[in-house]
């Protein structure tokens, strides 16, 4: 019978160390006698207080108490003396404050899970009522983002290795015994699991553990190859609406907790663009908002073209801001994004705490030559020019939209490349942008399955016309940025590129250092206009590296109450 589930222990497989080890580590700095702890946790049997803790009977202060209290007793009856430093409750924070995650078993099941299998914590906790719950909050916030089931002794009434957590986590995952793989670093917990016929794997050794599980799944997991992060799924995330004023709301989506990340999209895209780095940027401490820009989706697209000039679409990025209490925020934007967020820290820069764009370079308006004269100089915009007459490139983008997405939005990869590539140069005369290329054009790499789906759906509710209106705002947008020609973004800020970027290239970004001082620059080589989704791995390194590095919050001036 195939595996089809794997099951992995928290403490000691997953996060670490675990409970075993810490005793022992405790013991040690303690210089107390081997298994005086366990004794004390374990004394009772069933009714001990680990037994009580685990099951949800009682919390784990009131652990910390009975510990201190039976530590003191089994002391006393066994003429030892507790060093003065001694307290269960600080050794018990320090060990979750020193936890680590397993990156790599972490990224197995992540691996397990997009090849099809069911993925599950099934752990012995307890309910965390102590001063470091927030450690504990937050690891299984994280678990329950990656695994398709977290399943807790202390919800169950059930601890390992009682037969019963292991019947209902079965039955949650609707399984059979021969169908699970099981891993845990007790041997006492595995006995059950294999008496019932799971295949299970004692984790001594994280690289043997892989090997063991690589064999059982038949999943290549030991591989050299970047494992592909993990994606948020639209029905998984916290959707959000907010009213910029009448006729006009916003789409978001929400994830994690902390400092603010707004992410802007570009064309044609969703805010799903993000969808590997909203769990990375929630993962690594912050709150992330994936905006549905306007005009696209469920954000809505009025009729009026003036309402998608980078002016009124600031206004309601502020409006946005203030209607969600948000004071000030880091905004990474990308393609139409990425202008956005330039403009946010050009003309409101006390709500940008920082700016990042990808691909999108940023260049002061120049008034000594007008912005459409001076886009006929790049023969790659030419499919601009294009998009200005309303109506006509809305009829060949709507035809098929499953075919638009797909000819759009591919990667650089070769064997991602259609035959003929897409040229943006003489779109007009062509007579289209999609003039050439076959009716049913091959799955993206980047964009296939529910994904492409999701973005059929979206623009087929939204249509093009607000999407392209974006780039009918040309000369607004330049007579808006020449009233701050010579201003500078003084924000930290980063710039992305991408070194196969046909349109977007490199070479654009020159000279961005003149107009802002604090700009750090990556650059990422082997990727082409799709960043997000072409190399989501490096980027997240990228974003999750300069997030950390920015200055801290200055602390705000005390307001008296009105």
């Amino acid at each position: 019978m195939a595996r089809r589930a794997v099951l992995f222990d928290l403490g000691g497989v997953l996060f670490r160390p675990g409970l075993q080890h810490f005793l022992g580590s405790c013991e040690q700095d303690f210089a107390l006698p081997r298994n005086f702890l366990r004794d004390v946790l374990f004394a009772g049997g069933s009714n001990s207080a680990y037994a009580r803790v685990m099951k949800g009977q009682i919390t784990l202060s009131q652990l910390f108490l009975e510990l201190e209290q039976g530590c003191q007793q089994h002391a006393s009856a066994s003429n030892i003396s507790l060093p003065p430093t001694f307290s269960v409750t600080r050794a018990f924070e320090e060990m979750a404050a020193k936890g680590t995650l397993n990156a790599p078993l972490l990224q197995a099941a992540r691996v397990l899970r997009r090849n099809g299998f069911k993925t599950c914590v099934l752990t012995n906790n307890w309910v965390d009522d102590s001063g470091g719950r927030l450690a504990t909050a937050r690891l299984m916030n994280l678990l329950h983002r990656h695994f398709d089931l977290v399943l807790e002794s202390c919800r169950l009434g059930a601890q390992k290795p009682e037969p019963d957590i292991y019947t209902r986590a079965l039955e949650a995952l609707q399984a059979k015994p021969q169908e699970v793989i099981f891993l845990d670093d007790i041997g006492q917990n595995l006995k059950p699991a294999q008496e019932m016929g799971m295949a299970t794997i004692l984790v001594r050794d994280t690289q043997a553990a892989l090997k063991e599980l690589e064999e059982l799944s038949g999943v290549q997991l030991l591989t050299q190859e970047e494992p592909t992060p993990t994606a948020c799924d639209p029905s998984n995330v916290t959707h959000g609406y907010v009213p910029i004023r009448p006729g006009v709301q916003l789409h978001f989506v929400e994830m994690g907790q902390g400092p603010v990340v707004c992410l802007c999209h570009g064309f044609p895209e969703s805010w799903l663009s993000w969808r590997y780095q909203i769990p990375a940027l929630a993962d690594a401490g912050f709150r992330v908002i994936a905006l549905e820009m306007k005009g696209y989706g469920e954000s809505t697209a009025p009729p009026d073209v003036r309402e998608y000039s980078q002016e009124q679409i600031c206004k309601d990025l502020v409006v946005f801001l203030d209607k969600l209490g948000i004071p000030q925020t880091v905004l990474i934007g990308h393609d139409w994004g990425g202008a956005v967020v330039w403009n946010m820290a050009l003309f409101y820069p006390e709500r940008v705490r920082a700016v990042a764009s990808l691909n999108t370079p940023y260049r002061p308006a120049d008034p000594s030559v007008d912005v459409m004269e001076k886009l006929k100089s790049y023969p790659n915009f030419n499919y601009q020019f294009y998009f200005q007459e309303p109506g006509v490139a809305e009829a060949e983008l709507e035809k098929d939209i499953g075919r638009t997405l797909k000819v759009l939005i591919r990667s650089t990869r070769q064997e991602d490349r259609l035959p003929s590539p897409l040229n943006l140069n003489a779109v007009q005369e062509r007579g289209g942008l999609l003039v050439g290329f076959p009716d049913s054009p091959p799955a993206s790499q980047i964009l296939h399955g529910p994904e492409l789906q999701y973005y059929i759906q979206r623009f087929e509710k939204s249509g093009f016309s607000g999407p392209l209106n974006w780039y009918r705002n040309m000369r607004p947008n330049w007579h808006w940025a020449l009233t701050a020609k010579d201003r500078k973004i003084m924000v930290p800020a980063l710039m992305v590129t991408a070194g196969k970027d046909v349109v977007l290239h490199p070479a654009l970004s020159k000279g961005m250092e003149e107009w802002i001082p604090h700009l750090c620059r990556e650059h990422i080589e082997e990727c082409g206009h799709w960043t997000q989704m072409e190399r989501q791995a490096e980027l997240n390194r990228i974003l999750v590296k300069w997030l950390e590095g920015l200055p801290t919050d200055a602390p705000l001036p005390k307001i008296s109450r009105l």
